[in-house]
């Protein structure tokens, strides 16, 4: 699990190869091939429409993204000194491939839908955009048990809003103009957009080797977050955990950079949009602990989502709860459709009390991880990803009720943790080294 906090561990060696074959030109060839399939299967096999519609658009992408890439290559084997081969070119294709897959598929499905096709968006759009409407005119976005009963069948499971309140801010456009710009993806891809950015700025601006080896590893955890699939694919047609997950890696690339301060804010805002990005804000917490920075990360931490939750709790409390506690654990009006043939959904399905069984292997997995933050606090920003990923991969892989989608979390989080590991803090003589020590003043390799 901490495999890039000592580069001499096998797995470490093993990614550093794949990484890096070729200038990393390979596994680029391979990611945009692999997407390329994967986008052809979803437009000719999907049972939603927007992920047909997603897939048409972005197989084109992600074929043309393969071809640059496989130029690249040749141009690279000819000429090893070639431009054309290096890191610059290949954030230009990256750029590309993203606005190819992702951003174009959001602008025309969202034109598609203001021109009355109802089938363009996901279910969690509309929720987030009725949410939006019932913030600006109650107050609260929530709607409580007795609305919620009161719904036709067929349409109480879109009366839940099964978010933190501050995901409401990304319906309110919509409440304001009724336009194909104003569609919730498209703020949530800019939000997204302008976090990665800056999350790109705070890594390459900070101390620690010199580039390339360090902006490639940057490149390839925007990769990560953008261009792989399942977060192509969620942003174009849901995209609510876009802008959560990249909060939650400029969280930790400014951890990385020594700014816990503003780490805490950044993971807050995320925990203020959904609760996927509390267990990261944990973590984070006890990485500061270790830094004598816990209270300034935790502030906004801790502070921004609950902010965030006071007024609509001062509104409505028995909405909030419903919505935010009882329909997420399976104890509302009707039962999340969240459902993905993994561990925990076959356990509590197919076995005697399996809920049960599922229930007990996600808390024992937890524990396990608490006692780990306990004895072991993370060191540093790496580590804490490495955490947060694999710990957010096990919690998803044994819940009863989740979806595929979940998983850009923890494979974003871990692809980051390479270029967390080759970062410094901006000071290091107000900030404590993010190595520990042994007794007599040398750097130890973290476990």
């Amino acid at each position: 699990m901490t495999a890039h906090a000592d580069p001499a561990t096998s797995v470490s060696r093993r990614w550093s190869a794949l990484d890096n074959a070729a200038g990393g030109l390979a596994l680029d060839l391979g990611l945009y091939a692999a997407a390329t399939v994967f986008a052809a299967v979803t437009a000719a096999t999907s049972t939603l429409p927007p992920h047909r519609a997603w897939g048409t658009v972005a197989t084109i992408g992600y074929a043309l993204a393969t071809l640059a890439a496989t130029t690249q290559l040749l141009a690279r084997r000819r000429h090893p000194g070639t431009p054309l081969a290096g890191l610059r070119a290949r954030w230009t294709v990256a750029g590309l491939a993203w606005a190819a897959t992702a951003l174009l598929p959001i602008v025309t499905q969202s034109i598609e839908r203001a021109g009355g096709r109802s089938d363009r968006a996901q279910e969690e759009v509309i929720v987030v955009e009725h949410a939006g409407a019932r913030l600006a005119e109650h107050g609260t976005p929530y709607l409580g048990p007795d609305a919620i009963a009161a719904l036709p069948p067929g349409e109480q499971l879109l009366g839940y809003t099964p978010y933190q309140p501050g995901m409401a801010l990304f319906g309110l456009p919509r409440a304001a103009v009724d336009a194909w710009w104003t569609d919730s993806r498209v703020w949530f891809a800019v939000v997204t957009a302008l976090t990665l950015v800056a999350l790109v700025a705070t890594l390459r601006a900070s101390r620690g080797p010199a580039a390339p080896g360090r902006d490639a590893a940057v490149l390839r955890a925007v990769q990560a977050a953008t261009v792989l699939p399942v977060c192509a694919l969620t942003l174009a047609t849901g995209g609510d955990d876009l802008p959560v997950l990249a909060l939650c890696l400029l969280a930790l690339a400014l951890a990385a950079a020594g700014r816990p301060g503003r780490a805490g804010l950044a993971v807050g805002a995320a925990g203020a949009l959904k609760l996927f990005a509390w267990p990261v804000a944990i973590v984070l917490i006890f990485w500061a602990a270790t830094r004598r920075a816990a209270t300034r990360t935790a502030l906004g931490a801790i502070g921004l989502p609950v902010l965030a939750l006071v007024p609509v709790l001062l509104v409505d409390r028995d909405a909030l709860v419903e919505n935010v506690l009882r329909f997420p654990l399976g104890h509302g009006l009707v039962t999340s459709p969240a459902q993905s043939p993994f561990p925990g959904h076959l356990i509590a399905e197919t076995l005697p009390a399996g809920r049960a069984v599922a229930a007990a292997l996600l808390v024992a997995a937890g524990l396990a991880i608490a006692v780990r933050l306990l004895r072991r606090p993370p060191r540093t920003a790496a580590t804490t990803a490495l955490i947060c990923g694999y710990g957010l991969l096990a919690a998803i892989l044994l819940m009863p009720s989740t979806r595929f989608g979940y998983l850009l979390y923890p494979a974003a989080l871990l692809v980051l943790a390479p270029a967390l590991a080759l970062t410094r803090p901006d000071d290091p003589a107000t900030f404590p080294a993010t190595a520990p020590r042994d007794p007599a003043g040398r750097r130890t390799p973290e476990g």
